[in-house]
């Protein structure tokens, strides 16, 4: 049956029930159920079959990118393994945090049992999300990695590294997610912008949009670290409000990125309207308008999107919401992405 882009979404097991298998298709999403080290509220695992379901009800036209249908976004299957794994490591990790709040020794043998068990399994994912993605870039699509926790895409930016020296992450995000090891957990949601800068050489630059909610030791790291270019949303708002424009402020993020750009974007980087049901809300944030503005001024720049995540995304159960405006944001980040390498 022929596609119809204005017809009712059907839905068949693709991101907006897209007809384009991931051979065919020029972007492929990898999505990954994992929320293991999630450190206030649980259900980022959910993340991926909310957006997809909640997906085919959007409309296809992108007044950025003409024809977006034809774009060719492909969607592989989510992993009922991966999930099923989540839930289970998610009761252990539940134990070590619980320990730890009541003051637990962090080295008696209940929590260090537990912590070698998540820490192995962290491992074990972040190697299947680096071999499935290399495997697609070698075919030459354009990866991007739908969460879960913000851990899951360590694998993903591994594999870009290794085929794009110098490159560039724009990071937009509630957190700086540069603590060590946070609660123990090698490969922390919390963690996942360290473990990059600390585990991946070929990262040459890390901006941070919309960061507000980080330890004095993070933010201490970020403002000394040479590859790290943080625009916290206290400093954006104190510009905005001194009459600095949204334009010349997205100017001034993307003079600091190197040609080679990853996006990773955590849905709370966004004002807490968009994802209230996130794992980690905080007040403020960029609007969901602003960051549409800011990565299609990445994309027109003459920069390179080569892959991106989209993670933090949790259902909630009153509702949609979170997954209708994760939907579109994971349009927009496959058109751009896109559109930035077809210029």
């Amino acid at each position: 049956m022929e596609f119809n882009p204005n017809g009712v979404g059907q839905p068949n097991g693709n991101y907006f029930a897209l007809p384009y298998p991931p051979e065919e298709s020029n972007v492929v999403l990898l999505s990954v159920p994992w929320d293991v080290t999630t450190s206030y509220a649980p259900g980022t695992a959910d993340g991926p079959e909310a957006i997809l379901n909640a997906s085919p009800q959007l409309d296809l036209y992108d007044p950025f990118v003409k024809d977006a249908w034809k774009v060719g976004i492909g969607t592989l299957p989510i992993s009922d393994e991966w999930r099923s794994k989540s839930a289970e490591l998610r009761e252990l990790a539940e134990e070590v945090i619980e320990r730890l709040e009541n003051g637990e020794d962090e080295n008696s043998p209940a929590i260090t049992k537990n912590l070698s068990t998540i820490n192995s399994a962290s491992e074990q994912l972040n190697d299947y999300v680096y071999l499935t993605a290399k495997e697609w870039i070698e075919k030459g699509k354009i990866v991007g990695v739908v969460g879960g926790e913000h851990s899951v895409p360590f694998g993903l930016i591994k594999a870009l590294s290794e085929k794009h020296e110098g490159l560039g992450i724009l990071h937009i995000d509630a957190h700086c997610d540069l603590r060590v090891a946070y609660e123990g957990f090698t490969y922390s949601h919390a963690s996942i912008m360290y473990n990059v800068l600390d585990k991946i050489p070929a990262v040459d630059r890390l901006v941070q949009v919309a960061v507000r909610d980080f330890s004095e030791e993070e933010i201490s790291f970020a403002m000394n670290h040479p590859k790290i270019v943080p625009f916290t949303d206290f400093e954006l708002s104190e510009e905005k409000f001194q009459g600095m424009s949204w334009h010349d402020q997205c100017e001034q993020m993307i003079e600091q990125l190197p040609n080679k750009v990853y996006v990773s974007f955590d849905i709370d980087g966004l004002t807490p309207d968009c994802c209230p049901n996130t794992g980690t809300p905080v007040p403020g944030g960029i609007t969901f308008q602003e960051a549409i503005y800011l990565l299609k001024l990445v994309a027109e720049s003459g920069k390179t999107i080569v892959g991106f995540d989209l993670v933090e995304v949790a259902p909630g159960e009153a509702g949609e919401w979170d997954a209708n405006v994760g939907a579109r944001m994971l349009y927009k980040l496959c058109n751009l992405a896109y559109k930035s390498n077809n210029q």
